[in-house]
């Protein structure tokens, strides 16, 4: 599991399964019905990104996006 803590954070994420795949930009984006104007400002952290075509790009490539309530001791 990976702690993500930012937008860049997750850009890098994605960025890394994408190529880890041998994806590109165009292949990725088309998958996921998104633009890739789009996933490259994912991939650069674009804080302003949209979230439910964040995560179609999450699904195509197999992640899964888990929340965890942190304990306040």
């Amino acid at each position: 599991m990976i702690n993500i803590g930012s937008t860049k954070e997750l850009g890098e994420l994605i960025m890394h399964e994408r190529k880890a795949q041998g994806l590109t930009q165009t292949q990725l984006a088309g998958l996921s019905g998104v633009g890739i104007t789009f996933l490259s400002n994912l991939e650069n952290g674009k804080q302003t990104a949209e979230l439910g075509k964040t995560l179609n790009v999450l699904a195509t490539l197999g992640i899964d996006l888990l929340a965890e309530r942190r304990d306040n001791e």
